[in-house]
């Protein structure tokens, strides 16, 4: 199973305020487990890129970009 953990967040339900990364990330973990270090390769240095050059923070609401604009940005390193 792979899954991203940091429990729940009910106050952030519906607000487009919530850090996408480890729910991605668990897609690269999965991809590795695979054997499809190609694309998780492409994942990880992704998210490195968003992290590095980015955000603010990793907290909810003070990234400095909405949970959609994070993963618009990770897409747009693939």
């Amino acid at each position: 199973m792979f899954e991203p953990i940091g429990g729940s967040a009910p106050k952030y339900a519906g607000k487009n305020m919530i850090n996408p990364l480890a729910a991605i990330m668990a897609a690269e973990m999965m991809l590795r487990n695979f054997n499809e270090d190609t694309y998780a390769d492409k994942i990880e240095n992704s998210v490195k890129k968003v992290l590095k050059e980015h955000l603010k923070s990793l907290s909810a609401g003070k990234m400095g970009y909405t949970t959609t604009e994070v993963g618009d940005l990770v897409v747009k390193y693939l």
